[in-house]
C-alpha cells in the first residue's frame, strides 16, 4: 500500500510540473494527476530506488537534479483519462480451428413404452 501511494505521490508531483497540452480537448488546462501513467510512475520509483537516486549521502544538488529529471520525464508520459478511451476490439490471432460448417439435421421420434412383464391385478 505504501508503494502505491509513493507512485501516486510521484504522479501528483509530475502533474504539478507538467506543461498543459497545446492541442486537444484539454488544451491549456492544468494536467490532472490521473493523466500521468501509473505504470510509468511505478517504473520510475523502482528505477530510482535501484539506482540509489534517493540516498541521503548524495549531495543535495544531485538529489534535486535527479528528482527534476525524473519528474520531467514522467510528465511527458500521459494517458487519456475518462470515457471512450478504448480502441476497437480486434482479433490478435487466428483461431486454431476452422469455423463450424453445416449442422446435422436433428430428428425427433415419438416415445414408445414397452412393458416386459404382465400387469398383475
Amino acid at each position: 500500500m505504501t508503494a502505491v501511494e509513493l507512485a501516486r505521490a510521484l504522479a501528483r508531483a509530475a502533474a504539478a510540473v507538467a506543461v498543459p497540452a497545446r492541442r486537444g480537448r484539454r488544451a491549456g488546462q492544468p494536467v490532472h494527476p490521473r493523466e500521468i501513467s501509473f505504470t510509468a510512475a511505478r517504473r520510475a520509483v523502482i528505477a530510482s530506488v535501484r539506482s540509489g537516486a534517493a540516498t541521503a549521502s548524495l549531495p543535495a544538488q544531485m538529489i534535486t537534479a535527479r528528482r527534476e529529471r525524473i519528474l520531467a520525464g514522467l510528465a511527458r508520459r500521459r494517458v487519456q483519462a475518462g470515457r471512450h478511451r478504448h480502441r476497437d476490439r480486434k482479433t490478435r490471432a487466428r483461431p486454431g480451428f476452422p469455423p463450424g460448417g453445416p449442422r446435422p439435421v436433428t430428428r425427433t421420434a415419438p416415445a414408445e413404452i414397452s412393458v416386459c412383464q404382465p400387469v398383475t391385478a
